[in-house]
């Protein structure tokens, strides 16, 4: 490895550490590589995906358990980044990994050797003497990672400029960030191309550190303050980026030997932001505990047509059919458009994707259609009165319909339910409790426990959820000397409050939740692969199935009247609006609903009724 810079500016190197998901290539890198060729098209760039040639050398079922807990993965290189404080840094990993089957017996000292190994090899097999620019993107389980490889790579080439960027970035700890962090000389806020792009120039012509100030959404390390910030630095819209560029990824994946190949899957995006995060909401940032958007101002989104043939020219190129939409939420005009444009494809594309609870059924009809296997639906809660302190713009009858809709259409439903969320009541738990009863037929919730992120908006207003005083995570102090626990504001941030009330109450709840999981997956093997509460309509009547772990199957029939009211509340409808449709008066609709609901198969909430079964016995 080369011990100065050749005279030349060089080649830019962005670079993506431990833990980023290693199934399927940097989205961030891929981008930033093709906008700087596209700009900049005499400065070679390239892309190096480290987290795959360190899931490659651990192994993937360790490297997939550790990168899915975020203490996991920054406890790994926090010993390595500060090794007088590695024991603590264990007693972190291994309070977390409990549980976890692929790390039992796991060492943690012989885990960490292998990695300083092998990020060692990674760090001199380049020839850094040709290398202008190191741009490194921190996010999701990448802090301590990131700034381990900067402070290797600095040692041996301290006149090598680094720029850091990505969203575990706040603009509060920009400050604290360079004096704990020298290593670092640019710090990117928000958004990364344009910035990028202009500092590249910049440093391309010959500029110094004091001369790149200038640049707008760059702070440079030898500043002694941080500047204000203010507006964030970014493109109009999405159209004018450049597919990314995934090459470097492939490249590396087919120097493994054949045993350690796989099918990645391809990341796509296609709009930035989140249009319910408007100014106009109550508590104006949106879902209350979401802190995914800080990064951005605004919610854009790409043409459809550019979306769409993207995604064609991507798995065309990789010839993979795997995709994941990385967008935080669809775009909600232009939804119906996309699926219908990529079932135009013919192609067999299997397709992951966020969605809100408010997606008709139509909708869903349409991307199973297109080729949507999986989904992260925003439910968080099955408790209105919660939702509403969540400020979701969702109901738990809404969300039982897409959880619904889901099974119908044989769309995997992997969505949350949180626990714990400040200011929850008995109340939310209870009605919590009551809405599982009916939810039991549909692919369980995943518990999550609530996370405090900076800039929510429990964050910027902890008073009205009950929270005393908020700060850094205290596992932060597990993984980073005294002195950068005080000066660093971090992403994840601890509080004081009702967290203890919230752990007793909600403990029925995550009782049920790991039952239901059990109970889901034993009666829909016993069925044979079938939704264990499903229907078949005989034009007159209807036979409604119902399947219980454990027990045989038990049926009921509906005929004239009856069958009508059950199919048209297949869609949640509300009491005026059955009784207007049906002609029935309300003293003999009435009994009837009852009846559905005592026996789970139809869900009512605040006059709204809801049909539980799905057609025909869907089977993924």
């Amino acid at each position: 490895m080369s011990s100065r810079l050749n005279c030349g500016f060089g080649r830019v190197l962005l670079v993506s550490t431990p833990w980023s998901l290693f199934g399927r290539p940097s989205i961030q890198l891929g981008v930033l590589k093709a906008c700087l060729a596209e700009s900049i098209p005499d400065v070679p760039v390239e892309t190096r995906p480290l987290y795959l040639r360190v899931a490659q050398r651990v192994g993937y079922p360790i490297y997939r358990a550790i990168s899915g807990k975020t203490w996991l993965a920054e406890s790994v290189y926090a010993a390595l980044l500060y090794p007088d404080l590695k024991d603590r840094a264990e007693s972190l990993f291994h309070k977390e990994s409990r549980g976890e089957k692929s790390l039992r017996g796991l060492r943690f000292h012989e885990l960490c050797g292998e990695i300083e190994e092998v990020s060692a090899e990674l760090i001199h097999s380049e020839d850094w003497g040709e290398v202008g620019l190191v741009g490194f993107s921190a996010c999701l389980c990448q802090l301590t990672s990131s700034l381990y490889f900067i402070r290797k790579i600095k040692r041996d080439v301290p006149q090598l400029p680094v720029v850091l960027g990505g969203s575990l970035l706040i603009p509060k700890s920009v400050d604290g960030f360079f004096r704990c962090f020298p290593e670092v000389d640019y710090v990117i806020h928000g958004e990364g191309e344009i910035p990028l792009t202009q500092l590249v120039r910049a440093l391309k012509a010959g500029a110094g550190r004091s001369e790149s100030l200038n640049i707008p959404g760059v702070v440079c390390g030898s500043r002694p303050n941080a500047p204000d910030l203010g507006e964030f630095v970014q493109a109009e819209g999405l159209d004018q980026f450049p597919a990314p560029d995934y090459d470097d990824y492939f490249a590396v994946l087919r120097s493994f030997p054949a045993s350690a190949r796989f099918f990645p899957t391809l990341p796509v995006e296609g709009s930035r932001g989140c249009w319910w995060r408007r100014k106009n909401q109550a508590l104006g940032q949106g879902c209350a505990f979401c802190n995914l958007n800080l990064q951005w101002n605004g919610y854009r989104s790409k043409g459809v047509q550019r979306f769409v043939s993207e995604i064609d020219r991507l798995t065309d190129r990789h010839q993979l059919l795997s995709v994941s939409v990385v967008d935080n939420v669809l775009p909600a005009k232009q939804s119906r458009e996309i699926f219908s444009s990529l079932s135009d494809l013919d192609k067999d594309l299997g397709i992951f994707c966020e969605t809100r609870a408010n997606t008709p059924q139509e909708l869903f009809r349409k991307m199973a259609e297109a080729g949507v296997k999986e989904v992260q639906i925003g439910i968080e809660s099955l408790s209105s009165s919660l939702l509403g302190k969540m400020n979701k713009g969702t109901t738990a009858v809404r969300n039982l319909e897409a959880m619904k809709w889901c099974e119908e259409y044989g769309i995997e439903n992997n969505s949350n339910l949180m626990v714990h969320f400040p200011g929850s009541e008995v109340e939310d738990v209870e009605d919590t409790l009551r809405a599982l009863d009916f939810a039991v037929p549909f692919k369980p919730l995943r518990i999550v426990q609530f996370t405090l992120g900076f800039g929510s908006a429990v964050w910027c207003d902890p008073e009205r959820f009950g929270i005393r005083s908020v700060g850094n995570h205290p596992n932060y102090r597990w993984l980073f000397p005294k002195e950068v626990f005080r000066s660093v504001c971090f992403i994840t941030q601890g509080y004081r409050g009702d967290l203890g009330l919230q752990k007793r109450i909600w403990r029925p709840v995550k009782e049920k939740v790991a039952a239901w999981g059990k109970d889901y997956e034993r009666a829909r093997r016993e069925n044979g692969g079938r939704s264990c509460l499903s229907y078949r309509d005989g034009g007159t009547f209807l036979i409604i199935r119902r399947k219980r772990a454990g027990e045989e199957p038990v049926l009921h029939r509906l005929t004239g009247k009856s069958r009508e009211v059950y199919l048209l509340c297949r869609n949640s409808r509300s009491l005026k609006r059955i009784l207007t449709t049906t002609s029935l008066a309300e003293d003999r609709l009435l009994p009837f609903l009852r009846m559905m609901v005592d026996k789970r198969l139809m869900f009512e909430e605040g006059g709204r009724y809801l049909s539980l079964a799905v057609s025909g016995g869907a089977k993924r």
